[in-house]
């Protein structure tokens, strides 16, 4: 299945735009299909370690799907576009998707990687009922390093499952990726941040109406203010130089200066 990207104007970037049924209709094709894949989503954190980080950029750019997770992401994009559904629809977070992975067709092995045991325990036991019939090992990400990179990678080759979330926060998780794709075996590899944590419900989502809003930001600020302080507050400031600077350097290389 040949998968269009479009440009986010603005933020100069690429995505995926798929409703929750496109997704799923993706992922079965993949699962079908038995080859490696990777799929990954677009906020505002992820576009500025797109364009501060070459090798980030490259695992993004290499990557089968890449999803619209943030507000203002998907606000740049679907400006002035028609749809065949509502633009709230092409917002998919790993927790808009991971609920409908029981429509996806073939899947019967997942695994799920990261997050602390009890979280990881529940995230399995709730995938189990997403999904019945099918097999769901996890394996806790805490502490990662070396040592237990090397044992996921291990874990992974003798479960072969055909679908991972790897849930190790951003960049890691990617970073981790990207240094053991190759090595690791075929299935399609998920990379969904701190989705363990609250599809295992010990992380609170937002109210879907902030979220409507955009206002997620607003949430998870009030609730783990020294986690996302910088990322709500700062990471903008920093996302706006970067790209500031990139449309200089392009000014500059078409005049030839």
């Amino acid at each position: 299945m040949m998968l269009q990207r479009q440009a986010v104007p603005v933020l100069d970037v690429d995505a995926t735009p798929l409703e929750v049924s496109g997704l799923t209709e993706v992922l079965s094709s993949f699962v079908a299909d038995g080859t490696t894949r990777t799929v990954v989503g677009h906020n505002l954190h992820s576009v500025t370690l797109f364009h501060a980080e070459p090798e980030f950029r490259k695992f993004y750019e290499d990557s089968d799907v890449v999803l619209i997770d943030g507000a203002p992401v998907l606000w740049l994009w679907g400006r002035g576009k028609e749809h065949s559904a509502p633009v709230m629809d092409y917002r998919l977070g790993s927790t808009d998707w991971i609920p409908a992975l029981g429509q996806v067709k073939g899947l019967e092995r997942i695994a799920v990687l990261g997050a602390g045991p009890v979280a990881n325990a529940r995230a399995v036991a709730k995938l189990e009922s997403i999904v019945p019939g099918a097999t769901v090992t996890g394996m806790p990400g805490d502490g990662w390093n070396e040592d237990l990179e090397e044992a996921a990678a291990a874990w992974l080759a003798e479960q072969r499952p055909q679908l991972v979330l790897v849930g190790l926060g951003m960049p890691l998780q990617e970073e981790v990726l990207r240094r053991r794709l190759g090595t690791l075996p075929p299935a399609i590899y998920c990379a969904v941040g701190g989705a363990i944590e609250q599809i295992a419900g010990i992380q609170k989502l937002a109210p879907r109406w902030l979220g409507r809003l955009g206002l997620e930001w607003a949430w998870r600020l009030v609730l783990h203010p020294r986690r996302v302080a910088y990322r709500v507050l700062g990471e903008p400031w920093v996302l706006l130089a970067l790209l500031l600077r990139r449309r200089l350097q392009h000014r500059l290389s078409q005049s030839g200066g």
